[in-house]
């Protein structure tokens, strides 16, 4: 089954981490750029990061840029999104996207004292 499932979303206090996965199946991740996307309540989905098939292109929304790192493991089918010093209005739900692919469940991230 061709699909994409997002993890590792949770609660975190400002200034925390935390590490998104995206999980591929059914298909060669390898041949794709992955995009990571937010929406946040009443808000629209937003592009936050995007990497390139082999990993060698990354580009950053800017409110992101030196907090967010995005990468991937080809070998396991994994693109992941690091997040450090988290803000409140970094709070979404998170969603991994390759174009031609369904958008998957999406992981929820909140950021809160």
């Amino acid at each position: 089954q061709v699909q994409v499932v997002e993890s590792g979303g949770g609660l975190v206090q400002p200034g925390g981490s935390l590490r998104l996965s995206c999980a591929a199946s059914g298909f060669t991740l390898s041949n794709y750029a992955v995009r990571w996307y937010r929406q946040a309540p009443g808000k629209e989905r937003e592009l936050v990061a995007s990497i390139s098939p082999v990993g060698d292109n990354t580009n950053y929304e800017t409110s992101v840029k030196g907090r967010f790192t995005i990468s991937r493991d080809n070998g396991k089918n994994m693109v992941y999104l690091q997040m450090n010093s988290l803000k409140p209005e970094d709070t979404a739900v998170y969603y991994c996207k390759i174009w031609w692919v369904n958008w998957g469940q999406g992981t929820q991230v909140t950021v809160s004292s």
